[in-house]
């Protein structure tokens, strides 16, 4: 038999370009991948699924039917925190996913079959993170095709990735994970998403489009970690007037008050709430990783809640596959 292990990194997520049904695309996903946090799991064929954890094992069951395999026994190994904007459902479903094509030397697909599994129906960059990393926009998805109702697993198509580009290495993303109320996920988000659509104010769109044309873009092409963190500020900034009245603000609380604190600080840039939160995230370099995380703990400590600090790197590549070997049955 052969053993497989699929690591993934965390994503980050910026923003979309529009969520208004007036203008012709919906959605259009900004993020990048991370290097860390990871998760990472390990499978081997077997003739059932065999899997513990059991959000794993809903996905493990989905990529044995979607592959026409017998079975997998799957083990989680690392976790990402869930529910709290660093994409750990998109994650785990494509690791499991890629675990399971690989131990019986199938193509993965990551594209294709990553809507039968349920992830991508709106923002394509978790997706795009795990194919190869670096920081990504996507396409969305043609206004015409929005619906009020849920739709079937599998019914769209995972938005192009418009642009990609690998971020200079000595760029580091400031993570602060609070202790709160995790953020939206399943029928809960899209009940709020849908609400947002159907009442976002199509001039929002309309402000996004040259911050991330003539800003944010020529900044991640050419290096520019100022201009880079300008633009992706007031980005964020724009999509929380989107979701202000659902969550309680531009940022939902108590993410407000971290990015209010952390954007005193000097040498961070980019600071903002990733998707629905509570996560914050800032930007700095590698000769400011101290002092950027002593701005952090003062944040939290500001705010007098408990929640965890990490520094990592932009991921220049998408997900870890690694072969163990051939074993006997």
């Amino acid at each position: 038999m052969t053993r497989v292990t699929v690591s993934a990194g965390a994503r980050l997520h910026f923003g979309f370009q529009n969520l208004s049904l007036a203008r012709d695309r919906l959605y259009g996903g900004i993020g990048v991948g991370l290097e860390e946090p990871r998760v990472t799991v390990t499978a081997e064929p077997a003739e059932t699924v065999a899997v513990s954890d059991s959000l794993a094992h809903h996905y493990a069951a989905q990529a044995v039917s979607i592959l026409s395999v017998s079975g997998i026994d799957l083990t989680v190994e690392e976790r990402l925190p869930r529910h709290v904007g660093l994409g750990s459902g998109t994650q785990l479903a494509l690791a499991v996913l890629a675990a399971t094509a690989r131990v019986y030397d199938l193509e993965t697909q990551v594209r294709e079959r990553a809507p039968l599994l349920g992830r991508a129906g709106r923002s394509g960059v978790g997706v795009a993170t795990f194919d190869r990393g670096g920081f990504v926009v996507d396409a969305g998805h043609p206004t015409g095709r929005f619906t009020t109702e849920q739709p079937r697993d599998g019914s769209w198509t995972v938005p192009s990735v418009i642009a990609r580009h690998t971020l200079p290495a000595n760029w580091r993303f400031l993570v602060v994970v609070p202790e709160a109320d995790p953020g939206r996920s399943g029928t809960d988000e899209d009940a709020s998403l849908r609400t947002v659509v159907e009442h976002a104010d199509p001039l929002i769109a309309d402000d996004i489009a040259p911050l991330l044309t003539q800003k944010l873009l020529p900044a991640a092409a050419d290096g520019r970690l100022e201009a880079f963190g300008e633009a992706i500020t007031a980005i964020g900034r724009k999509n929380g007037a989107w979701y202000a009245d659902v969550q309680g603000g531009v940022f939902r609380p108590p993410a407000g008050e971290l990015v209010d604190t952390l954007s005193t600080s000097p040498v961070i840039t980019g600071v903002g709430q990733s998707s629905w939160g509570p996560a914050v995230y800032g930007i700095t370099d590698e000769s400011h990783v101290d002092e950027a995380t002593e701005a952090a703990t003062h944040a939290l400590e500001h705010t007098d809640i408990d929640g965890r600090v990490l520094v990592t790197q932009p991921a220049s590549s998408g997900a870890r596959i690694r072969e163990h070997g051939k074993r006997r049955p």
